[in-house]
């Protein structure tokens, strides 16, 4: 039985000092329903995190939004005393706001990004930001005056990498303009590749891709569904297609799966493992409605 370790999945260089493991973990699901308020059992939050280590995990996504604040006290305290701790990549998101459950506003108010930034190095316990996206562009600011504030902040040493979500390839060759742009965060999994122009765009221009809502949140791994006769040829299970299908994709692509399950972590962590055919990777290709 092969090992369940991240490293299985190949790396990626964000810089010639940091390398990550391909397949990451997404803080999202650790807070309350609606992507609000605390997450029922916290102890097992922790728990998770510190089990995606010993899976190999060294690169975790999350956002000042998901709770708000929640995911990341969870994060702090699981990374705490790990023993690789400036090993570990973290990538984060500034520029929603919450005013309840599945309600989140976008807000790019420089002075807010900046403000968010500060509190975001705070809350999980560092003095820099790996990697910090912009998580909605905001219409009623400029892309120069949004974008501008996050390089400020590199050129500050608080960021080190500057990212954009749910985003164009107009909108990023527009951000480019003002900052270099290291990765993409956008909606894309086996079953929504809408964005693939963006996609190749950012491997184009050597970037980072996060495919979130990588799994549909379970509905790609649901017994019975479309994945189902793939993941019984391989013996593995639905998600772990969805996955080894990202991962397959592009050298650039980082899935960044969450769960607040142990057992779901493995299961996922487990997929890089996993190696599609060419013929099979087209033929779930297909599943998108383009």
């Amino acid at each position: 039985m092969a090992t369940i370790n991240a490293a299985n999945a190949g790396t990626y260089a964000f810089d010639e000092n940091f390398k990550v493991n391909r397949l990451g973990y997404g803080t999202m699901q650790l807070t309350g329903p609606g992507t609000w308020g605390p997450y029922a059992d916290p102890a097992n939050g922790v728990k998770v995190i510190q089990k995606a280590l010993d899976y190999g995990v060294n690169f975790f996504d999350t956002a000042d939004s998901y709770g708000p604040w929640f995911a990341d006290r969870y994060l702090a305290a699981g990374l705490k005393d790990a023993a690789n701790r400036n090993q570990i990549f973290i990538s984060d998101k500034v520029g929603q706001t919450r005013q309840g459950p599945n309600i989140w506003t976008p807000h790019g108010e420089p002075h807010y990004l900046r403000q968010q930034v500060e509190v975001s190095m705070m809350t999980l316990g560092i003095d820099h930001e790996d990697l910090v996206f912009l998580h909605r562009i905001d219409d009623h600011f400029s892309i120069e005056d949004q974008v501008g504030e996050l390089k400020q902040l590199q050129t500050e040493g608080k960021i080190k990498h500057i990212g954009l979500s749910q985003v164009s390839v107009e909108q990023i060759k527009a951000a480019q303009k003002v900052a270099n742009i290291d990765a993409i965060e956008n909606l894309y999994n086996v079953a929504n590749h809408q964005d693939d122009d963006v996609l190749d765009y950012a491997a184009d221009q050597g970037m980072a891709f996060l495919p979130w809502f990588p799994l549909a949140t379970g509905k790609l791994a649901e017994a019975g569904g479309a994945l189902s006769a793939m993941a019984q040829k391989y013996q593995v299970s639905p998600a772990q297609i969805a996955l080894a299908w990202l991962l397959k994709r592009s050298p650039n692509v980082l899935p960044i799966p969450g769960t607040s399950s142990v057992d779901h972590l493995a299961d996922n962590v487990a997929a890089a493992n996993v190696q599609l055919s060419t013929a099979d990777f087209n033929e779930l290709s297909q599943l998108s409605a383009k």
